[in-house]
């Protein structure tokens, strides 16, 4: 019996980025200027999905802005900023299933 030698593939990603380093990845992909609106923002990236946790569930940049107090950003740290206690806040939170789960016996 034999094994298989291990696979030298390097093309599989060796980190899964989520809350705010996924949403300072994405953000690279779009030209915003700052200081930037609210509203634009949203229009410009409000559809994108940014993973929250390392399971990979996702929360749309449109509702994550929505939890944000200010309406505009002075650069793009600010908005990371800003982002940041949202992303935190709903990973901790879970989903209705993780919820459900952690709480039975089994």
């Amino acid at each position: 019996m034999g094994m298989r030698p291990p696979s030298n593939d390097t093309d599989e990603p060796t980190s899964v980025e989520f809350g705010i380093a996924a949403v300072d990845a994405r953000l690279d992909e779009y030209d915003i200027s700052y200081p930037v609106t609210k509203p634009e923002l949203e229009r410009r990236i409000g559809h994108l999905d940014v993973a929250y946790d390392m399971k990979g569930n996702t929360m749309s940049m449109r509702d994550a802005l929505d939890r944000v107090d200010r309406t505009e950003f002075a650069d793009e740290q600010a908005l990371l900023n800003a982002l940041h206690p949202v992303f935190e806040r709903r990973r901790e939170k879970g989903t209705i299933f993780d919820r459900i789960r952690s709480s039975l016996p089994f």
